[in-house]
This record gives structure tokens, C-alpha cells and sequence, in this order.
């Protein structure tokens, strides 16, 4: 069976362990991400890190028009909207936070099913492989459990997605052939995918998950938050924090020479 794998590489620590954990599994993995007008590029850079770091391909796909139409959160509009800070659980579960961005997971899952579709056809109809040998899987860094209430990371959203994906796909329509969305780490708390993440040595010293910019973590928004309480709670220091404080110190050393 051969695997064609495509990963929505964000530079975060949740997409940097699927990436390990896709590239594990033994898939011809290719990493997207994609530049969609956020609040800053730090993620971006963080993402051509654990690519290179991972030793997989990457596409870095600037669709930045899209923050003119998901224009509804403080991750595309930040002039308009404050990211909210220092909230607890009960405060993240009550309700959808304007960092949600409205329909942003659906127009990834679409851009990266698309590439992925073009790699299978090319791999059968140029290259004679059967549609039965070949396996082909979006992967999606999606959680359910330490998430702040975002409606596109239920499993109810990707089961219809991957149906959607089937009947509007020609490699559905033609070959019966399923384009997977795979979402490893959807039931797990955050404290699990750190271990999870330390298990498979992703290169997560390289990530980063903070809504602001800059040179460290703001460590008030709901993403520092949940991060950093799933280090806490799974034992270890987050090499990221550690690496991102050399850095500052480097910086100062130099400023003063």
C-alpha cells in the first residue's frame, strides 16, 4: 500500500506532533501551511523550522486574502478585536472566543484535500499505480478536549467533511477512493500530546502556539494557557519557553557588546 499523507503545518505544537506522528506512520508526507492573514507570521517561521527539523516537504501557500472575508476575529482583524486573556476553563467552555475564525479549518481542509487529490491522480493516472493500493490522508491537528470552544474541531465536523470530500472529489466519484481526514490527537488532553509529542521527538523546541507575536509567548492567551498547563501536567519544561529566553539573552549580549 502506498501512503500519500498531507499535514496542515501550523508551527504549533499540536501540528508538530502530528507531523511526527504522520511522518511515523510511514506516509510520503508533504507539509502545508498556509499564510491566511493572521495576527503575526512567528507561527509561519516556527513551521519552515519543524519542517526542515522533521526532514519533510513543505509548501508555505500565502492565501492571505481570506482574512478580507473571514474578517469576524482578532487573529484577521486585530485593529478591531482584543485576543481575550488570562481566562480559566470555566471562562474558555462558556462560549466560541473572537479568536475563532469563521470557517478557517473548512478552508484548509479544502485547500490541502485539493493538493492531496492532485498527488493521487497524478500517482494513478500518470504513474499506473491501482486507486486499491493507494491510501491517501489529510492530517489535521484538531482537538476536542484542551480546545477553546472552536465548532471546527468536533469529530461530528470531520466525519462530514470526509463524506463531502468523497462525493465531490473525482477520486471518489471515479475510483471509490477516500480521501481521509485523519485527527490522531482530537480525544487527547494537552498533557498527552506533550507526551506524545517527547514519545515520537518531535521538534517542538521549535514551535510556537501564542496568539501575539514577538519574540516569547505573551503566556495570558487562552493558547499560552492551555500550553502551558499541559507541560505542567505531563512532567516536563517546554524547550520552546527555554529556547525563546537564550535567545532574548543572546540578543541582550550582543546589544551590549
Amino acid at each position: 500500500m502506498r501512503k500519500v499523507g498531507v499535514i496542515l503545518l501550523s508551527g504549533g505544537l499540536d501540528s508538530t506532533t502530528v507531523a511526527a506522528y504522520a511522518r511515523n506512520q510511514g506516509y510520503e508526507l508533504v507539509a502545508v501551511t498556509l499564510h491566511y492573514g493572521q495576527k503575526h507570521l512567528r507561527e509561519v517561521d516556527s513551521a519552515r523550522k519543524v519542517a526542515r527539523a522533521l526532514d519533510i516537504k513543505q509548501r508555505v501557500v500565502d492565501v492571505s486574502f481570506f482574512k478580507d472575508l473571514a474578517w469576524y476575529s482578532a487573529l484577521t482583524s486585530s485593529q478591531d478585536f482584543a485576543v481575550p486573556q488570562q481566562r480559566d476553563s470555566e471562562q474558555m467552555a462558556r462560549d466560541i472566543p473572537v479568536t475563532y475564525v469563521p470557517l478557517r479549518n473548512t478552508f484548509f481542509i479544502t485547500l490541502a484535500a485539493a493538493f492531496l487529490e492532485s498527488e493521487a491522480l497524478d500517482i494513478i493516472e500518470r504513474h499506473g499505480v491501482a486507486p486499491a493500493d493507494l491510501e491517501a490522508s489529510v492530517f489535521i491537528a484538531a482537538n476536542a478536549i484542551d480546545y477553546s470552544g472552536y465548532p471546527d474541531c468536533r469529530p461530528a465536523f470531520y466525519e462530514a467533511m470526509a463524506r463531502s470530500l468523497f462525493l465531490g472529489s473525482k477520486l471518489g466519484a471515479q475510483y471509490g477512493r477516500q480521501i481521509k481526514i485523519e485527527t490522531p490527537i482530537i480525544s487527547k488532553t494537552k498533557a498527552e500530546i506533550v507526551r506524545l509529542a517527547f514519545e515520537l521527538k518531535a521538534p517542538i523546541v521549535h514551535t510556537w502556539s501564542c496568539y501575539e507575536g514577538g519574540e516569547a509567548p505573551c503566556g495570558r492567551c487562552d493558547s499560552c494557557i492551555l500550553r502551558a498547563r499541559g507541560f505542567a501536567e505531563a512532567g516536563y519544561d517546554d524547550p520552546a519557553i527555554a529556547g525563546a529566553g537564550k535567545a532574548r539573552k543572546n540578543v541582550k549580549g550582543k546589544q551590549a557588546g
